[in-house]
């Protein structure tokens, strides 16, 4: 009966006083809201393409900073997605991968890739949805036609102070939407064949030939509005320019001379007017534009150039 009594006491007075052991707590990971997040990321990413876009990549290329998108992750800085590219290595999607190398080098942005004073030596493997090359102020010494073979969706490409010296003859032909094509201050000798709506050539600043240039060069480029071909080494004006020309610079090449048809139609058809034309510049040749009076006839402006 005492036993019985002392545990009742013990019941009593000491078990209230004792913290029943919490229940087994499991490994509960941080709450993350992701669509929360992935609302912030793409605010975050808009915000800072923003921000590169207002960059000002014809002076200051060298400032942008190099980023890629792959599979929804941003990467800013090389050293991070050079290891990001190690731990994966190459296998499945390797375009993807030769693509991720490309835009480590140089800035790859909405469908335009910016390698401009990276000194690369040849064209760098584009990704397929490239529209606009800016591959400027390189070291760059061929331009093969394998380099464009599978990026049909070029419409401009700007490849301006390289040290280009051969260009293959089809390196451009098979890029039916490119539009703007800028060879200046390279070291071309010949011209390639050129796409068919081209608008705007600038091949300033070469050693370009007559012969570098073929008869019908221009003759079926339709939409060519802007050509630019001063400081070369042309002996004559290019044959059979096109009536959708615009502006026309040949200024401080060989040229000695010019014919009745060298801008007109011929057989004197004084009706006819090159409506389009509206700047020739030719100072700098040898030629006197004042001894061919009748190579003016259908312009609706006098070329620029020696007269007397």
């Amino acid at each position: 009966m005492k036993t019985l009594q002392k545990f009742f006491l013990f019941f009593y007075f000491v078990m209230p006083l004792v913290k029943l052991a919490p229940p087994h707590q499991q490994n509960i990971a941080p709450f993350y809201d992701l669509g929360l997040a992935n609302a912030e990321d793409a605010l975050f990413k808009q915000s800072y393409e923003d921000i590169l876009f207002k960059e000002d990549y014809e002076d200051k290329p060298q400032d942008a900073v190099k980023y890629k998108e792959n599979n929804g992750i941003i990467i800013f800085n090389e050293n991070v997605a050079q290891m990001q590219k190690d731990e994966e290595g190459p296998g499945e999607g390797s375009t993807n991968y030769t693509d991720l190398a490309t835009c480590l080098l140089c800035v790859c942005l909405s469908g335009s890739v910016y390698c401009e004073e990276t000194d690369i030596e040849s064209v760098p493997p584009l990704p397929k949805e490239t529209g606009y090359l800016y591959a400027r102020f390189n070291k760059i010494k061929k331009v093969k036609v394998s380099d464009f073979a599978d990026i049909p969706s070029l419409r401009r490409i700007d490849l301006t102070g390289n040290r280009i010296q051969e260009i293959e003859d089809g390196a451009f032909a098979k890029l039916l939407l490119l539009e703007e094509l800028s060879l200046a201050d390279n070291g071309i000798v010949k011209l390639p064949v050129l796409p068919p709506k081209l608008t705007t050539l600038n091949a300033n600043n070469n050693k370009i030939k007559s012969r570098g240039i073929k008869a019908n060069a221009f003759k079926k480029l339709t939409n060519l509005s802007y050509l630019y071909l001063a400081h070369n080494a042309l002996e004559a004006v290019p044959p059979n320019l096109p009536e959708s020309l615009r502006i026309l610079h040949l200024q401080y090449n060989n040229v000695t001379s010019i014919t009745d048809e060298t801008f007109c139609k011929g057989n004197n058809q004084t009706r006819y007017v090159r409506q389009r034309m509206d700047e020739i510049r030719m100072e700098g040749n040898p030629v006197i534009l004042g001894k061919y009076p009748n190579a003016f006839m259908c312009l609706r402006m006098l070329p620029v150039g020696t007269y007397f």
